[in-house]
């Protein structure tokens, strides 16, 4: 258990105040309190009502004891809150001049509807302003101990979540003819979609020796990192019994970590 971090003292000339009626749209980071910017640590301690995600973990809720804390989690496959009612409620709370804090797992800016929210409450008029987070994959990375990025592998990174809306799905034959040409893919929300994804960048081109990293619970006491390849992940996360939340990161920049397991998979290409 991390102890909670402490925000800017109040007599700190950067210090400013939380006005009245107004939301803050906060990231709350991948889980590990200590993560959290100084400005979303004074900004939570200073709410009155915090709306938050079910990502959110228990020691970020502990700056904020006084709060009003309102739950409004969205999972795949799970009972959600709605998103329109999480609008009205930012807008109502607002309105009755509270400070609200929207805090998201990881940052706002990710996977984490705040473009809805975001035009819910310029609709409304009501004051609002964007903290960012450090997000998973960022964190995952950082727990691995490896670059997205590398001179020689990866030229860029691609964030992308694997549950698309409904009736959409992610160009990933496009994504793996990119990726096969120095492209990191950061994939969020894979976990129950593996299958269906593996299947998809082996058929954009992706090597099957492709190295995979997945980082289940980045950041907290809990985390994992589970180091495969493109065409074994499958098989493997369920023999590791994998579970969300986890971020796959996939790309030859993952080859130093995943070296041994890249050299087997690369072996029995060679030889099958």
């Amino acid at each position: 258990m991390h102890r909670p971090v402490s925000a800017i003292p109040q007599s700190h000339p950067h210090a400013r105040a939380f006005p009245p009626g107004k939301v803050y749209l906060i990231g709350a980071g991948p889980g590990d309190v200590d993560l959290l910017t100084l400005k979303a640590a004074r900004l939570i301690e200073q709410a009155e009502v915090v709306l938050v995600d079910d990502l959110v973990g228990a020691d970020v809720l502990a700056l904020c004891p006084a709060a009003r804390v309102i739950a409004v989690g969205k999972r795949g496959g799970a009972r959600s809150t709605s998103q329109h009612f999480i609008d009205r409620l930012l807008v109502r709370e607002a309105r009755a001049g509270r400070r609200v804090v929207r805090l998201k797992g990881g940052d706002v800016s990710l996977f984490g509807r705040a473009a809805e929210e975001i035009a819910a409450l310029q609709a409304a008029a009501i004051d609002f302003e964007v903290v960012p987070g450090v997000t998973a994959g960022l964190a995952a990375a950082a727990a691995a101990q490896c670059s997205l990025t590398h001179r020689q592998h990866a030229h860029g990174v691609a964030f992308i979540t694997a549950q698309g809306s409904d009736g959409v799905d992610v160009a990933w034959p496009a994504l793996a003819a990119v990726a096969r040409d120095a492209l990191t893919l950061v994939v969020y929300m894979a976990v129950a979609r593996v299958t269906a994804l593996r299947e998809s960048l082996l058929a954009g081109g992706l090597p099957g020796h492709t190295p995979v990293l997945a980082v289940e619970n980045a950041s907290r006491p809990d985390q994992r990192i589970v180091a495969t390849h493109l065409a074994a992940m499958a098989d493997d996360f369920a023999a590791r019994r994998l579970l969300s939340p986890a971020v796959l990161l996939i790309g030859g920049a993952m080859k130093a970590y995943a070296n041994p397991v890249l050299a087997a998979a690369a072996a029995a290409e060679a030889t099958g």
